[in-house]
């Protein structure tokens, strides 16, 4: 079995990709099948999170994988006012719900109950799939933004 090992910090030449949802995503071992099919174990350093993007190193050497963020199920949440914005991050947080921001957008994994309180808030909330990237954390060592063109 292939080992991912190592996240790379120089651009390199692709040899496959693997698509994680966020879950997996944090986790330091799980087993994942990559775009061609085969089967290759992560075994990363604790408190890594891996963004779509990332390249992963295996530990022979002889390959390099592409993260991609899984569409998920998420409830977005759209706003041109900074405050509600800021009023919405204030009560998911202190729900210590996960929490994409996204200049004028929120997005979080979907929750009816949490939809209907930012509605209260005149807020708009609507159902997506897509890549979910929620902040890592203040104290985390991934604790920047870290987007990709794609």
């Amino acid at each position: 079995m292939l080992y991912l090992t190592t996240r790379l910090t120089a651009p390199a030449s692709v040899t496959a990709t693997v698509t994680l949802p966020i879950d997996v995503r944090v986790k330091s071992r799980a087993k994942v099948t990559l775009s061609d099919g085969r089967e290759a174990g992560l075994m990363l350093p604790r408190g890594l999170q891996l963004r779509g993007g990332d390249l992963l190193g295996s530990d022979d050497g002889s390959e390099i994988i592409e993260v991609i963020a899984a569409d998920e199920s998420v409830s977005v949440v759209r706003c041109d006012d900074p405050f509600l914005l800021a009023k919405a991050c204030y009560h998911l947080g202190n729900r210590h719900v996960p929490l994409q921001i996204l200049p004028g957008e929120l997005r979080y994994h979907h929750d009816h109950v949490l939809d209907e309180m930012l509605r209260q808030f005149a807020l708009e909330v609507t159902f997506a799939h897509l890549p979910f990237e929620p902040e890592a954390g203040a104290y985390s060592a991934q604790a920047h933004s870290h987007a990709h063109a794609h």
